[in-house]
């Protein structure tokens, strides 16, 4: 089998050690071999990629993705609502392909603005029909009738009665989600005071747990309040968002169960609404009132915090609104570093290590036997990772050991 040969690269492995001179070796969809220092890996009938000093890192892990909101750095599209579904379809496709070109080679969707687009997209893109990141396909945000102005009985995707739930997440199983989103709050941006507004019970909470588990699906939800941290804990969610107002004791539950959950504070939608989007109405006090500022100065207390715990926290910033578009995912590193205290090194490893451990699959490490799914960078990283937010920084992007951005000085080695 034919392969590719990295030489000539200072390598980033992802978990957080020095860089270190090496080569990697990488056959069908897998890195075969990692040398390093002066060891030098086997060049028989391999395309050999010369670094040239080059950083060699993980693709990264978009851990709050929403590919079916609209505007792009490509396109802007003064819209959250859906499109029309002919429209839709190709704008979601175009900001997959968006996102792998920016770095981010999976993502793990926080709900989607159609019921089956993620489903089918991940789909087209594992058979290699169009460009895009690896997907954990969602559908719908699902939340609580009555709570966001729906009353009771109007809307059946936010009924909330126990059968019901259990009917929807074994549906959302059926139609080839892997994760499906619940709002466990409320939300400043959907009302004022919504982030302690809870959207369900306990008991609630515990039979959306109970089916998903029954069905084989991952649970994510957006909780912004303390009590809504606290069920989505309980209830076994996998992916908890905001984490905004986590009290002393949803930290304590949450270290406990930091083996099996994950959070992404989605602060660059914050920094966007807070100090980026006055085009678009929001200014500084329609900001406050929106609860950027809030959040921001919140998400400064309880980050470090989880991070003193062991608990991973995932950049993911809520990308796909008309003042946050998508492509510029890896904005999120630096306010890790400037925001939350993170060493560039430190957000790598949660852009790239933690995020793999959150889709599950084997991606974010240069490591033998993980999926090639890598990053060629001009520049180091670990330095400054602003660098990543210049996709012409990106010398090269495999994904699955194919170029979706190939550099262009290589070689076929001699056999």
């Amino acid at each position: 089998m034919s392969g590719t040969l990295f030489t000539d690269v200072r390598v980033f492995d992802g978990s957080g050690a020095a860089l270190f001179p090496g080569e990697v070796l990488v056959r069908g969809d897998r890195i075969e071999a990692v040398a390093r220092g002066d060891e030098r890996l086997p060049r028989d009938g391999v395309v050999v990629v010369e670094g040239k000093g080059r950083t060699l890192m993980p693709g990264m892990v978009e851990a709050h993705g929403h590919l079916t909101w609209p505007t792009s750095t490509e396109r802007m599209i003064n819209t959250m609502k859906p499109l029309p579904i002919e429209q839709h379809v190709l704008v979601t496709a175009q900001n997959a392909r968006i996102t792998l070109e920016a770095g981010f080679t999976s993502v793990y969707s926080a709900g989607s603005l159609g019921e089956r687009i993620e489903p089918a997209l991940r789909d087209m893109i594992d058979a290699g029909f169009m460009p895009g990141p690896r997907l954990r396909a969602s559908a719908l945000e699902k939340g609580a009738e009555g709570v966001l102005g729906v009353p009771a009985g109007h809307d059946p995707t936010h009924q909330r009665d126990i059968p019901h739930l259990r009917d929807y997440i074994a549906q959302k199983k059926a139609d080839g989600c892997d994760t499906i989103k619940f709002l466990m709050s409320s939300d400043e941006a959907f009302q004022p005071g919504g982030s302690q507004t809870l959207m369900y019970s306990e008991e609630e909470a515990q039979a959306i747990g109970a089916a998903a588990c029954e069905a084989g699906i991952w649970l994510a939800c957006h909780a912004q309040g303390a009590e809504a941290v606290k069920r989505a804990l309980r209830a076994g969610f996998r992916a908890i968002y905001h984490c905004t107002y986590a009290d002393e004791e949803a930290l304590d539950l949450f270290e406990a169960k930091k083996e099996q959950t994950f959070t992404a504070p989605a602060v660059g939608l914050l920094w966007a609404r807070a100090y980026e989007a006055q085009d678009f109405g929001i200014g500084p006090k329609e900001a406050a009132e929106l609860g950027a500022l809030k959040g921001i100065e919140l998400g400064q207390q309880v980050i470090p915090e989880m991070r003193k715990r062991g608990i991973r926290v995932l950049p993911g910033g809520d990308y796909g609104f008309p003042y946050n578009p998508h492509g510029r995912n890896a904005r999120d590193l630096e306010h890790f570093v400037n925001l939350f205290g993170f060493s560039p090194t430190e957000a790598l490893v949660a852009a790239t290590k933690q995020g793999g451990e959150l889709v599950g699959w084997d991606v974010g490490q240069v490591k033998a036997g993980y999926l090639a799914d890598l990053l060629l960078v001009e520049g180091d990283p670990t330095a400054d990772v602003r660098i990543l937010q210049d996709k012409h920084n990106l010398a090269a992007i495999m994904k699955g050991g194919q170029f979706f951005k190939p550099l262009c000085d290589t070689g076929r080695a001699s056999a």
